[in-house]
C-alpha cells in the first residue's frame, strides 16, 4: 500500500497533510526515514511510526458496546446521538458501523465493526444466529404466550414470524421474560408482544449468537472483543 494512502486511512490528515509529513521526515519505516509518499508498505510487517506515535494498524475492529437509551444504531445523523459518536476518535479511521439494529430506547449487546462479511453472516436469515433479549413486559404473561411464540406470531401486518423461545422468569401485572429470537424484523419483539395483547415496557439484548454481553460494561461502555469471543462468533 501507498504510504500516503495509508496515513490518510489512519487518519493523519488529507493526502496532502500525509505528504508534508512524509517530506519533512516525520515518517520512519522499520527505523529509517521514509521522505517518498509513493512508497509502497505492508503495515502489517513493518514498523510504521510518525511524529513518534507507532501506527495500530489493523484491517479490522470488533467492539462490544452496552448501548444505552436514547443513542440510536447508526453511523451518522443530524439530530441524534449514534452508537459510533460514543466511540474513542482514534476508531474514526476505521468507518464502524453497528451490526443490526436496536431501537433507540432498547439497551444491551451492541456489535460494532468494519467487517462487513462477518455482519452479513450474523444478520442473513439463512445463518439462524440466535439473539437472546431480556425484557419487562406490562401484564401477566402466561403459558398461552410461550406456546404462540413456539409456533410463531402472526403480526399485524401478517407476518408470521419464525419460532421464537419465550421464558417467563416473573409473572405479575410487570412480567420479566427471557426471548430468543432467530431473525431481526422491525420492532419484532414489542410487536410479538403487541400481537399477544401486550405492552413491551423495557427491553435489553444480552447475546448475539455466541456473544455474550460483558456484565462489567456500564451503559455506553466499550471494549474489543477478546480473540476468543472473535474466533467463536466467526464460527458462525
Amino acid at each position: 500500500m501507498r504510504l500516503d494512502k495509508l496515513l490518510a486511512n489512519q487518519g493523519f490528515g488529507s493526502r496532502k497533510d500525509v505528504k508534508q509529513l512524509i517530506k519533512k521526515g516525520k515518517v520512519t519505516i522499520d527505523g529509517e526515514a521514509v521522505k517518498s509518499s509513493s512508497f509502497h508498505v505492508d503495515p502489517k510487517q513493518s514498523e510504521v511510526i510518525v511524529n513518534g506515535k507507532t501506527l495500530d494498524y489493523r484491517d479490522y475492529i470488533y467492539i462490544m458496546m452496552n448501548k444505552p437509551k436514547g443513542v440510536i444504531s447508526a453511523t451518522r445523523d443530524d439530530k441524534e446521538t449514534c452508537v459510533t459518536d460514543l466511540l474513542d476518535e482514534f476508531y474514526t479511521p476505521f468507518s464502524l458501523f453497528p451490526v443490526g439494529r436496536l431501537d433507540k430506547d432498547t439497551v444491551g449487546l451492541m456489535l460494532i465493526t468494519n467487517d462487513g462479511e462477518l455482519s452479513h453472516q450474523l444478520l442473513s436469515p439463512k445463518q439462524h444466529v440466535d439473539k437472546v433479549y431480556e425484557a419487562k413486559i406490562k401484564g401477566l404473561v402466561t403459558d398461552a404466550d410461550v406456546d404462540a411464540f413456539k409456533k410463531g406470531v402472526c403480526l399485524e401486518d401478517g407476518y408470521v414470524t419464525k419460532p421464537a423461545k419465550l421464558e417467563i422468569l416473573t409473572a405479575d401485572a410487570y412480567s420479566d421474560v427471557r426471548v430468543t429470537i432467530s431473525e431481526g424484523k422491525f420492532h419484532q419483539i414489542k410487536r410479538m408482544f403487541d400481537a399477544r395483547g401486550h405492552e413491551v415496557v423495557e427491553l435489553k439484548r444480552l447475546k448475539i449468537g455466541s456473544l455474550v454481553l460483558d456484565h462489567h460494561l456500564d451503559y455506553g461502555e466499550y471494549r474489543e472483543l477478546t480473540e476468543e469471543e472473535l474466533k467463536q462468533l466467526q464460527k458462525h
